[in-house]
């Protein structure tokens, strides 16, 4: 009989422990985070950890720099605007380099979560990633030394030409120049060094990556930019496909930054030095993150 009345006890307090629980789960309809936010992607990353993972090129003057384990740059200043106005502090950020070739897997697999990294938008990357911005809109140029006579990308034939793999610049030397004499690398600066000890006639990539790499100390007065852009480039954020969400949530503050004078700030403390202005952020032309 004592038994009997000690599981009866026993039964009714676990009936009601259990009520309680779902109770509970109704009143935490918030997905148990915590803070009520039902968040996901990078939103939710940022509001749940306070921590992002951005990946960014590591050889580019001006750009994307690595020195030890310091990043410098307009990208990483980018970098570190997007990661505020997910609530992110600086200190929570990790750095992670990135080539041409690895951008679209590195996010696909979460090895990044955003990525900052002279990346242009074009129809063949939005198959496998989205991307927020553009936040700026460079142009295909050619890096050659001082005393060349070449004008311009008609003048390629016959020409070693250096790009990286994987880069929109070498595929359109391959689809555009075919009589030119493509040489890949998976770094810019590899291709700078084989310019450099005259090994190619010329690098190709954006304007302002191969501005960055003529105003470095060690090639001062010994290169030029031929400054006749053949193409359009604007500069996305990468973020996974399905995060349209926060794709979305990258441009509000790509939005904020252009109004408070916060993306002046980053190309005034970083490409600003070589005596460019600052350009204009063309809000209207922000990506829809279907």
């Amino acid at each position: 009989m004592r038994i009997t009345r000690l599981a009866a006890t026993f039964g009714a307090l676990t009936m009601a422990l259990a009520v309680a629980a779902c109770g509970g789960d109704d009143s935490g309809s918030d997905g148990g985070s915590g803070s009520g936010s039902t968040a996901s992607g990078i939103v939710g990353k940022a509001e749940k950890d306070k921590k992002l993972t951005i990946g960014v090129k590591a050889d580019q003057p001006g750009l994307g720099l690595q020195t030890g384990s310091t990043y410098t740059g307009f990208d990483i200043e980018i970098g570190k605007i997007i990661a505020k106005g997910l609530g992110v502090d600086e200190s929570g950020i990790t750095w992670k380099t990135t080539v041409s070739a690895n951008r679209e897997p590195y996010i696909q697999q979460g090895q990044v979560d955003i990525v900052v990294a002279t990346y242009t938008i074009n129809d063949e990357r939005k198959q496998k990633v989205n991307f927020g911005g553009p936040y700026y809109i460079a142009g295909q140029d050619l890096l050659v030394p001082a005393a060349s006579t070449i004008t311009g990308p008609d003048q390629l034939a016959g020409k070693k030409v250096c790009s990286v793999s994987g880069s929109t610049p070498a595929k359109r030397i391959q689809t555009d120049y075919k009589d030119a004499q493509l040489q890949q690398f998976d770094s810019y600066s590899k291709c700078v060094t084989a310019l450099a000890g005259g090994q190619v006639d010329a690098v190709t990539t954006d304007d302002i990556i191969l501005a960055g790499y003529a105003s470095q100390d060690q090639y001062a007065g010994k290169f030029k930019v031929v400054g006749k852009p053949f193409s359009t480039e604007p500069y996305g954020i990468g973020v996974k496909k399905e995060d349209s969400a926060g794709c979305t949530k990258i441009n509000d503050i790509l939005k904020a930054a252009a109004a408070d004078g916060s993306y002046k700030k980053a190309w005034d403390d970083t490409l600003g030095k070589s005596g460019k202005a600052a350009p204009e952020l063309d809000t209207s032309k922000l990506t829809n993150c279907s």
